[in-house]
Parts: C-alpha cells; structure tokens; sequence
C-alpha cells in the first residue's frame, strides 16, 4: 500500500520517527468472551506502531524503530508496518520473542478486558548500543514515543532519554503520550522516569489522569472512573505541565464512559497560554483500543501541516472519534473523512 493512499493527493514533506513495542494482537471474534473462544483473530499492532501507521497513510513518511526476534512471526509484525507504508529500516532482530496481548471486547456495562504477555519480549532486552540515534533521526522532522516503552525493559527509560537528546541536537520536535498502565509500573516509578523524560518534550499527550500518574500534578475534582470531568481541572492540570516542564504545547483527550459501548469524548488543547476545547462527540464504540494513538498521530499531522491550535485539537478528536468505528487498532479514515466529520457531516449517511 503506497503512502499517500488515504491522503488528500499526495505526499506530505514530513519524516517521523517513532520508537516503542510491535505485538501480536489476539482477540476473540465478535464479543465473545475468552472463555467462550475457541480460536482468537491474529493482528500486529503496539502504541508507537498505530501512530506510524496513521501518518503513514496520511501521506507522511514514518518510520518505526523497535526490536523483534528473528522468526516467522516477527516477520508477519514487519509486514503489516510495510503493508502500511512504515518504513523498518531500523529494527533490531534480538532476543526470543514478540510480546502479546490478549483482548476481551467489552459491550454495554461489561468492561473490556486485555491481558498482557510481554515480559522476556524481545523488546525488552534492547539496549543502548543498538541504535543510533543521530543516523535513525537524520532528516525527520520528529521523534514519538509513549510511557508506555520505558517500563518494558531495564535499558529502555536510557535508551528513550539518549533518542530525546539526539533529536535536540538535530532539532527534531519531540512528543511524548505519556499513557500510564498501572499493569506495568507504579506511580513512583512512573514519576521517576517519567518527569526527566517530560522536560525533553515539545508536545505532551495524555489526559488529567495521566498527568496526576506520570507527571505528578493533579489538579480538579475529575473522576474518569465515575464519568465526571471538570474542564477547570482539566486547564489547570494542562498549564502546570506547561509551566513545569516547558513544552509548547499539551494535549488531552476528555472521555466520559457512559459504558463499554458508548462514550462521550472531546479533546483539549494547551497552547501559548490559551485553552481550546474541542466539540464533543457521542459515539458508539466498534472497538476501543487505538483510540488515544490516532488522536496523537492526527494532532501530530496537523501540527507539522501549520494548523492553528483549534483546528489542530478538531482534527485530533474527529480522528479518535471515526477511529472507534473501526475494527483492531489502527485508524484507517482518510483525511478527508476526518476533515467531513470535524466540520459538521457526522450523520452517518450511505455515501454514493
């Protein structure tokens, strides 16, 4: 698949970097439940990978730098990157095994379920002197990754911080999700790491949660669990990253989960002083995870194409939006589609 595909006509003049775990998917089909399953629909997918793919056919040139074992099944994880338009130029082949996730879709009040099976991956036994970053980053115009890649191995929070210093000296813009799971480290530990590798950052993604997690600035009396989101809190949380850490920009998503099928969602950008807040969407939820990595690559595409800020959050939350009609994790809506959503055509009506 070329890039380019699911663009508005061509190219864009734009190189980005992205760092962090491919996995195997396995999900039962529909929304049967694992104990019901009786074989398990097979895809590749990770953070970082879903964000390269999106500006990949965007019309972006991407390019996913990671570590996979020498085998028949990492070699399948490359495919759907190539299949993409992701350039792999600079994986590794080490170590034993490709991490993997399971996933129970959750629907109506039962909760969606993943089980992670990532520990002794091959991704996790990276280490510094496996890529070099000044060559990885020669010509890109900017370096992602999420928080979710230093807790996956002992070397990884070094390797990440010696990327962020690459790209300074080249003068790559550098964008951080910070993404905590609490299923892969602690709040200490998340703060330990988490708050050096923040002050490399020219835009940072997340929500109040994850600042409050990661970051360790709280602020508002949301509740994400009980569906109640302050936007004061949401502001304040925003403007103290701002202030502590000194990026340009900050950029949450707001969800309201009315249950597993249903959400209520909008997005909120941080920028020069000034908040902006998205519309908001009611949707009906296909499938869930990627969401949070197509409202990063769509801001990160409109960032780079001089969006001002409004349109920048419009596009990211419009993306995430149509993303969470879309089977597995990556979002497959074109820019224009993207574009037809955030300035109003959200009927749903048969296209012809």
């Amino acid at each position: 698949m070329p890039h380019g595909l699911y663009s508005n006509g061509g190219r864009m003049n734009k190189k980005i970097i992205a760092f962090g775990e491919i996995m195997l998917r396995l999900n039962p089909h529909e929304y049967y439940r694992f104990s019901q399953a009786d074989d398990f629909a097979a895809t590749y997918t990770g953070a970082e990978a879903n964000v390269c793919a999106a500006l990949s056919l965007y019309g972006c040139s991407t390019e996913f730098v990671t570590a996979v074992p020498d085998n028949d099944i990492a070699d399948c994880a490359l495919q759907t990157m190539k299949k993409y338009g992701v350039g792999v130029s600079h994986v590794q082949r080490r170590g034993p095994r490709l991490g993997v996730y399971y996933l129970e879709k959750g629907a109506s009040q039962r909760p969606s379920k993943v089980i992670y099976d990532r520990r002794f991956s091959s991704f996790s036994y990276a280490q510094p002197e496996d890529f070099d970053w000044d060559e990885i980053l020669r010509g890109a115009d900017w370096f992602h990754f999420t928080g979710i890649t230093p807790p996956l191995g002992d070397r990884l929070p070094e390797i990440c911080e010696e990327a962020c210093l690459a790209a300074k000296r080249s003068g790559v813009k550098i964008s951080i999700d910070l993404n905590y799971r609490k299923s892969l480290w602690n709040t200490e530990e998340a703060q330990a790491v988490m708050t050096k590798l923040a002050g490399y950052a020219d835009v940072i993604f997340g929500n109040e949660e994850d600042a409050e997690k990661c970051l360790g600035i709280s602020a508002g009396c949301s509740d994400v669990i009980q569906g109640r989101l302050e936007h004061a809190g949401y502001e304040a949380s925003a403007r103290k990253v701002a202030e502590r850490f000194g990026c340009e920009k900050v950029v949450y998503t707001l969800r309201t989960s009315i249950s597993a099928s249903d959400n209520k969602f909008q997005g909120m950008i941080y920028s020069g002083g000034e908040t902006i807040f998205s519309r908001s969407y009611d949707m009906h939820i296909v499938d869930r995870v990627g969401g949070g990595d197509s409202f990063a690559a769509a801001a990160i595409f409109s960032m780079l194409r001089g969006d001002d800020a409004a349109t920048v959050v419009e596009f990211a939350t419009a993306a995430s939006c149509l993303k969470h009609s879309i089977m597995q994790d990556y979002n497959l809506s074109t820019v224009k589609e993207i574009e037809a959503l955030m300035n109003g055509d959200g009927s749903g009506r048969v296209q012809r």
